[in-house]
């Protein structure tokens, strides 16, 4: 599949630095020999990848961006849902259903587009292609929620997707690769392991202090103290996470250095794979439709999160912590699910650990920034019982990664964490949605 043997997601976490330098090796060096050469040592292509760009007629292109995926067979589900909001105003629950499902495979495209595009361009420029792409889908949705006034939705959509990640995919991952390989305990890197552990506690520091401040009534501005230090915070967090790229791409250069001789073979077995599928302009094309298409379709969704809470009779915090993030991040369950089967764990925490940094350093200040340039008063204090749930859960997945290790046990024991989570928003009555 494409130039990359990985997700989009996954490549943007090698370029982060969040797998190991044999993973990332192994995956990404190229030999200088090789006429397939991606990237050399300065982050320069080779000309050999540009001659490389497929010619292709408009029918090829859409026959492999299409239909060469049978998660695309949900297509149809996104017309499906616009039709039926225009046809009734009585079935809200099933436009939310047939848009959810209609996203699904459209996330999934957008990372195989960003992962064409980035095939062109040098390392930095595709980790920052990757990192930027790799949540799109939960970043336009949280847009069209503010626009909308539905601040609670944001906040708890993109909690569901930290909650998700770390909790749901790191949990299957485990509990896959411990059942594949049942006789011994797979390892990973400790030291990025409690590198992001380190993020995310950062993270929930910035999502504690207006909590505290809200409920312990010690604000010197009451009303607004809050939301300055909330949007103070989002500053420093995006301060922290742009250091973080910028610290982690700056040194990537230095990783690629030879390998030994099985390395070697196992790269060669798989340069028929390695060119992109299709070209440049091509990618860039495809990434402007599936994005206009995912800002279609989340429009709609968000438009019947409260019909469908009401038509199901389930709470909105339900619906946003726990089935949006499930269905949105369906394709990066999978993937992660699949290198730990392969023994690749490094690259299954790349996925989860990974993705809940973006959401948590990005995402969520990013999206109290938009908030303040919309004039929408996003904050950061989740409320107590959500920051607690949050906070409780990094402490958990971090006591779990700090020894390096895997094995089935520690994943059931993740994946049960998060039902006991989920099933504890099912019976939450959120007292501040009607704020939203």
């Amino acid at each position: 599949m494409g130039c990359c043997k990985v997700p989009a997601l996954i490549q943007a976490q090698v370029q982060m630095g969040l797998v190991s330098e044999n993973e990332h090796k192994s995956l990404f060096r190229r030999d200088s020999d090789s006429p397939t050469c991606l990237m050399e040592q300065g982050g320069s292509f080779s000309a050999s990848r540009r001659d490389r760009s497929p010619n292709n007629t408009l029918l090829q292109s859409f026959n492999i961006v299409i239909l060469s995926n049978k998660l695309n067979l949900l297509l149809p589900f996104g017309p499906l849902a616009i039709l039926l909001h225009y046809l009734t105003d009585h079935n809200k629950g099933w436009v939310f259903l047939l848009s959810l499902v209609g996203i699904t495979p459209l996330a999934e495209r957008l990372g195989y587009a960003t992962e064409q595009l980035a095939c062109y361009t040098g390392p930095t420029v595709g980790g920052l292609l990757n990192a930027t792409f790799g949540n799109v889908t939960e970043l336009i949705i949280s847009i069209f929620a503010l626009r909308n006034g539905m601040i609670r939705v944001v906040q708890l959509t993109l909690l569901g997707s930290i909650l998700s990640n770390m909790l749901l995919v790191l949990g299957c991952a485990f509990f896959c690769g411990g059942l594949v390989y049942p006789r011994k305990e797979q390892v990973f890197d400790k030291g990025n392991a409690v590198v992001n552990s380190g993020l995310l506690l950062m993270a929930v520091m910035g999502l504690l202090f207006p909590a505290v401040l809200h409920y312990t009534h010690s604000e010197v501005h009451a009303g607004s103290s809050e939301l300055a230090l909330s949007r103070f915070s989002s500053c420093i967090m995006l301060l922290a996470y742009a250091a973080y790229l910028f610290f982690q791409l700056k040194r990537q250069p230095s990783s690629y250095t030879p390998l030994t001789e099985d390395m070697n073979q196992r790269e060669e077995t798989s340069d028929d794979d390695e060119d992109p599928e299709i070209s440049r302009w091509e990618a860039i094309i495809w990434l402007s439709i599936l994005t206009a298409w995912v800002s279609l379709l989340s429009g709609y969704l968000v438009d019947a999160i409260e019909g469908a809470s009401v038509s199901w009779k389930i709470p909105i915090s339900f619906i946003s912590v726990i089935l949006l993030p499930i269905v949105g991040n369906a394709a990066e369950h999978a993937g992660a699910i699949m290198f730990a089967m392969k023994d690749k764990l490094d690259l299954s925490l790349g996925v989860a650990i990974g993705s809940s940094i973006q959401i948590s350093m990005f995402a969520v200040p990013f999206c109290v920034v938009i908030g303040w340039m919309m004039g929408a008063q996003m904050d950061l204090n989740f409320q107590l019982f959500e920051t607690a749930t949050l906070f409780i859960t990094v402490i958990v997945v971090a006591f779990f990664i700090q020894e390096g290790t895997s094995n089935y046990f520690k994943g059931l024991m993740l994946i049960l964490c998060y039902l006991i989570v989920a099933a504890s928003f099912f019976v939450h009555e959120d007292p501040h949605q009607d704020d939203a």
